[in-house]
């Protein structure tokens, strides 16, 4: 099958094309192309994403891919299978140009929630992935909007089990690089300066990492950084970011595998845009391989087995590929969501 896809939930307009095939169990990808204009440096004046400036980018951009796309090869429109195109959750005004975008090209059309693009990255481009040996899953989407920990069973059932109840883990990366002065996006910047900081100097909270429920709370970690910066005037930077960033990524490995030994995982997803951050990958591996076993550890002390998957980079950030994964799961399992925009749609 041939699936177009469209991606316009935020700031970058995306299209893709790709070849599917295979059923539920063990669905294949082909990457014919996958094309992205991004609007970084119109909104970074801003320090954040401006929804009728992303309109108008999208508007302008979404011809231009669609024609590169086609590459003047009018046969390549008529060999579509199907049209997938994000519904929400986004900004509506930018939601709804590649809505009105796809209605245009009068095909069959299939509406796709973005947060399943992001849940379905991982099996994309995972050579080590055998698709019939690993669930359940635990999956965690992190990303700008969202902190959301999914328990997947197959890739056509999963339950959501938890998720942020303020800021997402991304938007508060946002909020304290903007603290510090550094550039939007802050999440790269904050990574970047970590690097070189001390992460053991300041003690920043965890909220809610004892409680035994599966969410998530950034708002008063960002309330920490905030007050800290007021009350210390000869702060460094870098320290203050490292510092943060540990606080937040210790929240989200601690939840997760505590999740996965609950649930018995025999693997956890990352995705979204905060899965690009390399730390975040190194530290989740080295918390993975100091885990104990839940009960009857084998002889020997082995380390619990359980493999961690983080999706191509290129593939963390918003694209029309895992737009196009996600509706040919749905379309395998019959389910389509409404063709109009929703900002507030949910996993």
């Amino acid at each position: 099958m041939r699936i177009l896809a469209i991606e316009t939930s935020c700031d970058e307009t995306a299209i893709a094309l790709i070849d599917a095939k295979g059923g539920l169990n063990n669905p294949q990808f082909k990457i014919i192309k996958n094309l992205v204009a991004s609007q970084i440096k119109i909104h970074q004046p801003f320090g954040g994403v401006v929804p009728n400036l992303a309109k108008r980018e999208h508007l302008k951009n979404l011809p231009i891919l669609f024609k590169k796309i086609l590459n003047s090869k009018s046969y390549i429109l008529n060999s579509i299978d199907l049209i997938a195109v994000t519904v929400g959750p986004g900004l509506e005004p930018a939601l709804w140009t590649g809505i009105n975008f796809a209605k245009n090209l009068k095909s069959n059309l299939i509406g796709v929630n973005h947060l399943e693009g992001h849940l379905y990255s991982n099996i994309l481009e995972n050579v080590r992935m055998n698709k019939k040996n690993i669930f359940p899953a635990i999956a965690l989407i992190v990303s700008g909007g969202h902190t959301i920990l999914v328990k997947m069973d197959s890739l056509a059932k999963y339950k959501k089990i938890g998720e942020t109840r303020d800021d997402a883990v991304g938007e508060a990366f946002d909020k304290v690089a903007r603290l510090l002065n550094l550039p939007y996006p802050g999440g790269p910047e904050i990574e970047k300066l970590a690097k070189i900081g001390n992460a053991d100097a300041i003690d920043f909270p965890r909220p809610m990492l004892n409680q035994k429920n599966y969410d998530f709370s950034f708002s008063g970690l960002k309330t920490a950084v905030l007050y800290y910066l007021r009350d210390n005037k000869n702060f460094k930077k870098e320290d203050v970011a490292a510092a943060f960033q540990k606080a937040a990524f210790d929240i989200l490995i601690k939840k997760t595998l505590r999740a996965a030994k609950e649930f018995n995982a025999k693997s956890i997803f990352i995705s979204g845009g905060v899965a690009a951050n390399k730390t975040l990958a190194k530290e989740f591996k080295k918390a993975i391989n100091n885990q104990k076993p839940k009960t009857n550890p084998p002889a020997g002390g082995e380390k619990l087995k359980i493999k961690v998957f983080f999706p191509n980079k290129k593939f963390c950030t918003d694209n029309a590929v895992m737009i196009a994964v996600a509706g040919y799961i749905n379309y395998l399992k019959k389910k389509n969501k409404r063709l109009a925009a929703n900002g507030n749609l949910g996993l």
